[in-house]
């Protein structure tokens, strides 16, 4: 009976054994299933370092395959709302996609997409189609061309097309493509009047420029708002062979003025650009010697600024120097000019005299954060001295010389003495001890009080209230020096009284160098702080630029190394 009714309990015991590791197993698989579940719905949640959501990631990843699987797991009605979500830099996973060059990535959004969340513009107000167009992905161009062509009419922040944008890079393959889908593009100007020409031709691309002139040979005359053409700013390059090009269509350009009164020899001439300026004047029918509003011809323009080469080769095409013009501007231009320049002047000192001001503010809050450090240092180092010289005056008292009466038997007086009586007690020297050592206890101790109990906020506040805490402090020193020089006179003995006066006289100078000294620099910097308020006063009366000369005087005058308070 015993033997069974053990094998039962061992078999119960082994039954419970099993069981209980059958829960921890079902516990920790439980528990891993839980943490999987969560790390997939936080990856799925949880946007990328730029906020990036699952989408974008996928498609910066060119991952097509994880973009399906994403749009077959939502929900199809979110599905467009989806491909319009934005990262905080403002890109959909279709701007994202375009930017790679992921063709078929850029495909399978489309699919999603509407051509009002096609066309959502980045922070940097460039959509998918702009920044296609700016990377030069021809393919991916392809695509969003073939699913929304008026993409193609979209524009940035200064009115640029994208057509503008493919001409300002060079991409000749995906100028042809937009002309080819629609010429008129070319005529679309930006903010400042610039054509797609004039971005061409100013960036030195003679491909570009050669395209668009077969499509529209009349857009070389149009002008920016500064009257200028094509040519002007292919004038500021160095690129002759952009010249020959541009003239190509009709050489009556080379007349055109701006709104200066300039051709484009001026502006070449201005530039300094040599072979411009030799490709200009090698054109059949130039006037060399055409004056701007300004009288001023090549010639005189490259006198001007000194450039001897331009002046020679001016000179032998037989450029000169303006002459008396036939009407000479009159009294009212002239006045109008000089109030103009008058006015430019007062405002540059004006806005220069705005960047002193604003550079002195700054140099006076990082003098007054000097000063506000050096008084809360001298605050901290205030209250560490007080405590300091509060603990060594309170265990002065109840360790003096020649110990305590403990018994009345060893009293040399009994009737005039009682227990714990200091034995020097009625010693001179150990009562100006005790006077000056009570000083400077209590002294120290109203001193830790204070600082420990004032918030002061105000700095004229707090520098007042620091200076009479260091005056303390210094009749606290004066105080617990006096009460040592008294205590030498009862240790040395009558004998040796000499070494408490060589004491006493060490102290002396000592204190009195170190008080004398810190006198001397308070005296001379209230001194300096009248002499600088008065300066400050005649300043006032006085010019901005009188009154700042410099910053490094503002920091000698006001930001003093060190000074006593």
């Amino acid at each position: 009976m015993e033997s069974q009714s053990s094998t039962r309990l061992g078999a119960l015991e082994k039954l419970k054994s099993f069981r209980g590791i059958e829960k921890q197993r079902s516990f920790k698989f439980l528990s891993m299933e839980k943490q999987q579940s969560f790390k997939e719905r936080r990856s799925k949640d949880s946007p990328g370092k730029r906020g990036d959501t699952e989408l974008h990631l996928a498609a910066r990843a060119g991952s097509v395959p994880h973009v399906q699987k994403i749009f077959a797991e939502s929900d199809p009605e979110l599905v467009g709302e989806l491909a319009a979500r934005r990262n905080q830099d403002g890109e959909t996973a279709l701007y994202v996609s375009a930017e790679k060059g992921h063709a078929d990535v850029v495909r399978e959004i489309l699919k999603v997409c509407d051509l009002q969340s096609a066309g959502i513009k980045a922070n940097n107000s460039f959509d998918a189609f702009h920044i296609v167009a700016k990377q030069g992905h021809l393919d991916v161009l392809k695509e969003l061309l073939q699913a929304f062509p008026a993409l193609a009419m979209t524009t940035n922040s200064v009115n640029a097309t994208a057509l503008d944008t493919a001409a300002t890079q060079g991409h000749i393959d995906i100028v042809n493509l937009l002309l080819e889908t629609d010429a008129s593009l070319a005529r679309i100007a930006r903010n400042n009047g610039k054509t797609v020409l004039h971005s061409a031709a100013r960036m030195g691309h003679v491909e570009v420029v050669t395209s668009l002139l077969n499509k529209d040979p009349g857009i070389g005359f149009r002008t920016d708002k500064k009257g200028q053409t094509a040519l002007h700013m292919a004038s500021k390059g160095q690129n002759a062979e952009m010249l020959l090009e541009l003239l190509k269509p009709d050489i009556a350009i080379i007349h055109v003025e701006d709104n200066k009164g300039n051709r484009p020899l001026h502006v070449a001439t201005r530039k300094g650009s040599t072979i411009i300026v030799q490709t200009l004047i090698s054109v059949e029918g130039i006037e060399i010697n055409a004056v701007n509003r300004a009288g001023e011809t090549a010639f005189a323009i490259a006198k001007k600024l000194g450039n001897e080469d331009l002046c020679n080769i001016l000179k032998e095409a037989g450029g000169e120097a303006a002459k008396e013009q036939a009407n000479p501007p009159n009294s009212a231009k002239q006045l109008k000019k000089t109030v103009s320049d008058i006015r430019h002047d007062v405002q540059s000192q004006i806005k220069q005299t705005r960047q002193t001001k604003m550079h002195v503010q700054k140099i006076k809050k990082r003098i007054q954060k000097l000063h506000i450090g050096g008084l809360n240092n001298a605050i901290n180092s205030n209250t560490i001295v007080a405590v300091l010289i509060a603990t060594v005056a309170f265990a002065a008292i109840f360790s003096v010389p020649g110990n305590f009466l403990e018994s009345m038997k060893d009293a040399p007086d009994p009737s005039k003495m009682t227990l714990g009586q200091a034995l020097v007690a009625s010693n001179a020297a150990f009562i100006v001890f005790l006077v000056f050592d009570a000083m400077a206890l209590f002294i120290s101790l109203a001193v830790v009080v204070v600082q420990t109990s004032l918030i002061v906020v105000e700095q004229k506040a707090k520098k007042k209230m620091v200076f009479v805490m260091n005056k303390l402090m210094w009749f606290a020193c004066l105080c617990i020096s006096a009460a040592f020089i008294a205590l030498t006179y009862v240790v040395v003995g009558r004998d040796d009284r000499w070494l408490a006066w060589c004491t006493m006289a060490i102290g002396t100078v000592i204190m009195l160098a170190t008080l004398g000294s810190m006198c001397y620099c308070i005296i001379a910097h209230r001194m300096e702080e009248k002499n600088l308020k008065r300066i400050r006063r005649s300043s006032t009366s006085q010019s901005w630029s009188i009154s700042v000369d410099s910053d490094t005087e503002l920091l000698n005058n006001e930001c003093k190394r060190i000074y006593a308070l």
